[in-house]
């Protein structure tokens, strides 16, 4: 922790009457359709967490190894979900589907992430469904019930499942797992560089694996499953055709189009509120329109300024 020079570089900056107000820094990728580096910027070599981003690398682990869910389930074992009624009712779907139940779900309690979901919710307590891993956890569960493998240990560094998501993590980055730790819902996380998840999700966009591609179009398919309405995940798989997206905490965000093209950043503050400005530089670099809402910077209730990206 001496040491805290990241390498990182300014990905956006804050501007209020013209004034650079402040700035986002961090490391980012975008890669041709060729697999190449397009354009990089800060150290995309430094190991980051990709926190959610990688559920679809998790989840391909486990259809790999026997899980069997339609297309809309299979969303949402990928998902961060907002934690709607239809979200959580599909994560029971996939729990009855093994004959388990809530109750054996092990990760967090939360109240759901979805702004309105949320405000829908009120003052009842955290549930485990209703936080935005379930569908995660409940396809990590589906997953040892189609083994034989124990469920009571299931987020054990060295249950088998675990291992296998972390040979998954391997052979799609081409890098080994060098630092492990817990994630927020209580699963273990993996340590990648973003340029090792940006070459993941660039295998994983045009692998001709079947396992690859039942994810990947599950994803397409079922983007309200993936995030929720109102998001900006599901708003965009929507609306720009073969694109695939998918955000993690702390400021991670993942995307790539169906040939190949791929973008993967990390933005060091942690702070997801330059992802709107970064995401449509990037659309605009590929020529892919989309209407992205920006956040707005306001004075006394008027815009003065904006979130500009610095790719």
């Amino acid at each position: 922790m001496e040491n805290l020079d990241f390498g990182d570089e300014t990905l956006a900056v804050l501007t209020r009457n013209n004034m650079v107000e402040s700035v986002h820094a961090g490391h980012f990728v975008m890669l041709n359709a060729d697999g190449s580096i397009y354009k990089s910027k800060g150290n995309p070599d430094l190991p980051i967490y990709p926190r959610s981003a990688v559920k679809s690398l998790q989840a391909s682990a486990m259809v790999r190894n026997g899980l069997k869910l339609p297309p809309r389930l299979l969303a949402l074992v990928c998902a961060s979900h907002s934690g709607s009624t239809m979200h959580q009712d599909a994560a029971l779907e996939i729990l009855d589907s093994a004959g388990l139940a809530e109750s054996d779900l092990q990760n967090s309690f939360d109240k759901p992430l979805g702004i309105r979901e949320r405000e829908a919710w009120g003052d009842k307590p955290a549930t485990r469904l209703a936080m935005n891993c379930s569908g995660k956890h409940s396809g990590m569960l589906a997953t040892c019930f189609a083994n034989g493998w124990s469920i009571n240990d299931y987020l054990s560094p060295t249950h088998p499942l675990q291992q296998a998501i972390i040979k998954e993590f391997e052979e799609l980055s081409g890098e080994k797992i060098l630092t492990q730790t817990v994630d927020g819902c209580g699963a273990p996380l993996f340590a990648i560089s973003t340029l090792g998840l940006a070459r993941a999700i660039y295998r994983l966009t045009l692998s001709d694996d079947p396992v690859h591609q039942e994810v990947v179009a599950a994803c397409r398919a079922f983007p309200e499953m993936v995030a929720g309405e109102e998001r900006l995940t599901t708003k965009l798989m929507r609306e720009v055709p073969g694109l695939f997206m998918k955000e993690g905490a702390e400021a991670v965000e993942v995307a790539s189009l169906a040939d190949g093209r791929t973008v993967v950043f990390k933005i060091s503050d942690g702070s997801n509120r330059a992802f709107p400005a970064i995401i449509q530089a990037v659309l605009n670099e590929w020529g892919v329109h989309a209407d992205i809402e920006q956040v707005e910077i306001k004075g006394g209730g008027k815009p003065v300024g904006s979130i500009i990206a610095t790719i």
